[in-house]
């Protein structure tokens, strides 16, 4: 394995240094190393079998599980390209996905059968590998789990190209064919954000660019903190994001450690997994943190294991982290990056962490703080959009080259990724975060499209204009909000039948909130929807 695929090379010497050691812990059962090679060279032979070739896209339809892990290993490690979703995805939102990737295989649940069986027709897909989030825990705990209905089963059709995870597992051996794969040419994956024109943007990425950042947090964040083989990693955040997927390989797989997964964010079972498995490694955002500091039954738990808590996703406010220092001892890190330009800062653990910065840059990643307008590079201090570039990453997005040249642009002879969110750098070098752009609305871990949402309203037979903003929450970070106005004719349309509308059409976490009628929306000269008007004017109401 050549060194260009450090996360492979670094994983597959975990699993022969450790075989027996415990890769996962999930819903009680611990998956060694040895185990989860053996299974995910399995599926790299199963999907072999099934078609599957090099360049090829496969979507991951599931939540937090072994099989999210073995499937993206096993995609990847044939020369496909990972496409990862989120299991609360409609099928509407599935059937653009799919199609838009070129997606031939999706592996779901279960109960989403149903929506991948909805949009099969009208996709280029060709197989479709259902799991239950049980699959891979012994049959009596499966038996009891449904017997008191705490695991929760879909029904399946039986028909031509629909495989059982489970069933593959067991059919085909782990001696998958030797792929050449080319690490700053071959797509390792395509993730989907919020796009400014209403639609998911597809953000491409190579191995290479994944890797760069995975070796810079071992070697330059973590280094020796760290006992190969026998420490403890709390997963909790969604793996389909770009943040849990390098956290977890960076702090878990690559070093050997145990990795305690969770399914679901529920905050008594993620207490009782840090007391029982003496977790020492965690990742969150805020809205978790303050969960956890907000539970009732906080002090029947022992958290002392905890040591290195890192959060992201959202600004850490000052009041949780300095009540989370006060309870537990122990500051909170930070990592920020994006979908784009992967992990790009990370507090460092040898520098006393506050909650107003974000930390220093990996060493891969290269930051500017510009003014917006001109793209000329502000004084030390001064605030200013932040713009990242890395020699490894690749700098479109998926067919959108409008969007492209919208969000990539050529600073100093190099292409950077506007962030869009602005920052200062501080005279000691670590970047401090100001205020993010108002097209993106962070609803407790999730960043939404305002412009996505906006679209799906205007799609609605009576509706003629949309805005969506952010209405600041302690408790989730903002709300949604939408301000709607209907054609003139439109009779007997309220909230209640465009929510209905939404839910149709967007996975929850999208669904606005509250939704207000108006005559009119505030637009600049050219057309341009103000929605930083719209913003200020919620502030201004909430402060009053």
């Amino acid at each position: 394995m050549s060194e260009e695929l450090y996360t492979f090379y670094k994983f597959e010497e975990a699993c022969e240094k450790f075989p027996d050691n415990p890769a996962i812990v999930f819903l009680g059962e611990f998956i060694t190393y040895r185990r989860l090679k053996e299974w995910i060279d399995r599926f790299a032979t199963a999907l072999t079998n099934l078609g599957v070739h090099h360049g090829d896209k496969v979507m991951i339809y599931i939540p937090n599980s072994p099989q999210w892990i073995i499937a993206n290993f096993a995609i990847q490690k044939i020369g496909a390209a990972v496409v990862p979703v989120s299991p609360i995805y409609t099928s509407f939102e599935i059937e653009y996905m799919a199609n838009d990737a070129e997606v031939s295989t999706i592996l779901c649940l279960d109960t989403n059968f149903g929506y991948v069986n909805e949009i099969l027709k009208r996709t280029s897909v060709r197989n479709i590998i259902v799991t239950n989030i049980a699959d891979l825990v012994p049959v009596w705990k499966r038996a009891l789990g449904r017997l008191f209905d705490k695991i929760p089963t879909g029904k399946v059709e039986k028909k031509k190209g629909i495989h059982a995870f489970r069933s593959l597992l067991k059919k085909y051996p782990p001696n998958p064919p030797r792929v050449a794969i080319d690490p700053s040419k071959d797509l390792a994956y395509i993730m989907y954000t919020g796009g400014t024109t209403g639609f998911p943007k597809g953000v491409p990425g190579n191995h290479l660019g994944e890797v760069t950042y995975i070796r810079d947090i071992m070697e330059d964040v973590i280094g020796e903190r760290t006992t190969p083989g026998h420490d403890v990693i709390l997963m909790i955040n969604p793996l389909f994001h770009i943040m849990a997927k390098g956290f977890m390989i960076a702090f878990g797989l690559n070093f050997g450690n145990k990795i305690v997964l969770m399914p679901q964010p529920q905050v008594d079972a993620i207490l009782k997994a840090v007391e029982r498995y003496k977790a020492r490694w965690m990742l969150g955002v805020p809205t978790l943190y303050r969960m956890i500091l907000e539970n009732d039954r906080l002090d029947q738990y022992d958290l002392s294991s905890l040591k290195y808590c890192y959060c992201g996703g959202d600004v850490l406010p000052a009041e949780v982290f300095r009540r989370w220092r006060e309870y537990t001892g122990y500051p909170i890190y930070q990592v920020y990056g994006s979908t784009e330009a992967g992990h790009v800062m990370y507090s460092r653990l040898d520098t006393e962490p506050d909650a107003n910065t974000v930390g220093l840059p990996l060493k891969s990643r290269e930051c500017l703080i510009v003014d917006p307008e001109t793209l000329i590079p502000v004084k030390k201090g001064e605030s200013g959009e932040l713009l990242v570039t890395s020699k490894e990453n690749l700098k479109y997005y998926w067919k959108k080259p409008d969007e492209t040249k919208r969000s990539y642009v050529e600073v100093r002879g190099k292409i950077f990724y506007r962030m869009g969110d602005f920052l200062r750098q501080r005279e000691d070098d670590q970047f401090q975060f100001v205020e993010r752009t108002a097209d993106i609305i962070k609803y407790k871990a999730y960043r939404v499209s305002a412009s996505e949402v906006e679209a799906v309203l205007q799609d609605h037979p009576t509706v003629v204009g949309a805005c969506v903003v952010g209405v600041p929450d302690e408790r989730v970070g903002e709300r949604i909000k939408a301000i709607v106005v209907l054609k003139e004719d439109a009779r007997g349309v309220g909230g209640t039948e465009l929510t209905k509308w939404c839910r149709e059409r967007l996975a929850p976490y999208k669904i606005p909130h509250y939704i207000e009628f108006r005559d009119m929306l505030p637009k600049s000269k050219v057309g341009k929807l103000l929605r930083r008007e719209i913003r200020e004017e919620e502030r201004r109401r909430q402060d009053n």
